[in-house]
């Protein structure tokens, strides 16, 4: 397993985005200022990341997806400690904003992080059509932080 630092043509990596983040048009806004991490197994991009500094000691995981093959095998725990790790000594706090998802909040829960706040109406306002995880659709933007 090796995880690297992407720093150039992050769009080679889109249809990782797109699992965790489905508008093309929502991740060009922060593609270009975070930076990207991808985890690759055997030379194939399992896994991947994006962290953008928010300010105020803050770092924000803004992307983390991975590939439906390689799901609930532990990759993307292992590149948030990589993050943790990599940023606990620049940071106090990692934040990640997630929808209302029965298969997204219990994930962080496990790994840490606890709800910080709600950012009401953010899916419907924010993206060109509604977005549904297991069922649901999402509403509302659900931070959660992490002590670095």
């Amino acid at each position: 397993m090796m995880i690297k630092e992407i720093t150039n043509n992050k769009k080679q990596y889109l249809s990782l985005l797109l699992l965790a983040d489905e508008q093309e048009s929502m991740v060009d806004k922060y593609l270009n200022r975070g930076k990207m991490y991808v985890l690759f197994e055997d030379n194939i991009a399992i896994s991947e990341c994006v962290v953008t500094d928010e300010g105020n000691k803050v770092l924000e995981l803004k992307n983390l997806a991975t590939d439906p093959k390689y799901q609930h095998q532990g990759y993307a725990q292992k590149l948030v400690e990589f993050i943790e790790q990599k940023y606990k000594n620049d940071f106090d706090i990692l934040q990640v904003g997630t929808g209302d998802s029965p298969l997204t909040l219990p994930f962080y829960k496990k790994i840490g992080f606890k709800v910080s706040g709600r950012k009401r109406n953010f899916f419907v306002d924010n993206y060109d059509h509604p977005i549904f995880e297991a069922g649901k659709q999402l509403v509302d933007m659900i931070y959660l932080q992490k002590k670095l």
